[in-house]
C-alpha cells in the first residue's frame, strides 16, 4: 500500500507543483495502520476476487487521510501530532493544509477510477463503488458525524447518541472499505450487505477502542496527542462506561461483526482476525 501511495504522491507532485502538492504527498506518506486498505484487500480476497485491487484500497486511504488533515485543523481538534509527526497544518500552514485536504477528494476519485480500469470492472460497478465511498465520506457519514461530534463537545450525551456519532464519523468509511472490496469481487448483493454489516460493527468497535486509548495511552504510543477528548470535554465510551466497560462494548461489536459474516455463510479467518486486532490494538 505504501508503494502504491508513493507512486500517486509522485504523480500529485508532478501535476500540482508547489506547497499544496507537497502537503498532499507529506500527508499520504505518513506511516499508519492502513486498516481501511487492508479491509479492501481482505474483503476482495476472501470473496474470491482475482486481480490487483491495490488502487481501490489506496482510494479509500486517500479519503481517510484527507479526513485526518482536516480533523487536525485549528477549527476542528487543533492538533500538533499525527502518525508520529507534525500535523500537515503545523508543517505547511493552515491555508495549504485546508486546500490539500479538499484536493484529496477528487484525487481519491481519480485513484478509484484507475483501480476499476485496472481490474476491468464495468462502468456500473465503478459507479457503485464511487457512490459507496463518497456517500460514506459525506454528510450522511464521516462529515456528518464530525459535525455532530463538534456540536456535542461539553454537552451531556447518552450512549445511544454517542454510538450514532461513532457509526457515522468512523464506522461509515470502514464499512465502505469492505463494501468496495466486495463490489470489486462481483459477489451477490446478500454478501455485499453482510460485508457492510461487518464493517459497520467493526467501525463502531474501532472508535470505542480509540476512546479508551485516548484516555489511557501516551502520545508516543498513539502517534497523536493523547488525552485530547478530556480536554475538549467530549462524551466518550471511556467516560460513560469506564475503560473496562468500553472495551467490553467494543468486543461485543466485534463479535456482532463476525456474526454478520456467518449469517451470509462467509467463513473468513482473515476478517475475524482483523476484528480481533481492532479490539486488542494499542495504537
Amino acid at each position: 500500500m505504501d508503494r502504491v501511495l508513493a507512486d500517486w504522491c509522485a504523480i500529485v507532485e508532478r501535476d500540482l507543483p508547489g506547497p499544496v502538492g507537497a502537503a498532499i504527498a507529506y500527508s499520504l506518506g505518513a506511516p499508519g495502520k492502513r486498516l481501511r486498505p487492508a479491509l479492501v484487500f481482505a474483503a476482495f480476497q476472501e470473496l474470491g476476487g482475482i486481480g490487483d485491487v491495490a488502487a481501490l484500497a489506496a482510494a479509500v486511504e486517500v479519503i481517510h487521510t484527507y479526513s485526518l488533515v482536516h480533523d487536525d485543523l485549528p477549527c476542528m481538534d487543533d492538533d500538533d501530532l499525527r502518525r508520529g509527526r507534525p500535523t500537515t497544518h503545523r508543517k505547511f500552514g493552515v491555508d495549504v493544509a485546508t486546500e490539500a485536504g479538499f484536493r484529496m477528494v477528487p484525487l481519491a476519485a481519480r485513484v478509484l477510477a484507475a483501480g476499476a480500469t485496472r481490474l476491468g470492472l464495468p462502468v456500473q460497478v465503478a459507479g457503485d463503488m464511487a457512490a459507496e465511498l463518497f456517500r460514506a465520506a459525506g454528510g450522511a457519514g464521516m462529515i456528518g458525524g464530525q459535525v455532530l461530534d463538534l456540536e456535542a463537545e461539553g454537552q451531556p450525551l447518552a450512549l445511544e447518541g454517542l454510538a450514532g456519532i461513532h457509526r457515522r464519523k468512523t464506522g461509515a468509511l470502514i464499512a465502505a472499505s469492505v463494501v468496495v472490496g466486495a463490489l470489486a469481487a462481483g459477489v451477490p448483493s446478500a454478501q455485499v450487505e453482510a460485508m457492510r454489516g461487518y464493517g459497520e460493527e467493526l467501525g463502531f468497535a474501532f472508535q470505542v477502542v480509540d476512546d479508551v486509548l485516548d484516555a489511557t495511552g501516551t502520545s508516543e504510543e498513539l502517534g497523536k496527542t493523547a488525552g485530547k477528548d478530556a480536554r475538549q470535554r467530549k462524551a466518550t465510551f471511556a467516560v460513560l462506561l469506564g475503560a473496562e466497560g468500553a472495551i467490553a462494548e467494543a468486543r461485543a461489536a466485534a463479535r456482532r461483526a463476525v456474526d454478520r459474516l456467518g449469517e451470509a455463510r462467509i467463513d473468513s479467518r482473515l476478517l475475524a482476525g482483523i476484528a480481533d486486532f481492532v479490539v486488542t490494538r494499542r495504537s
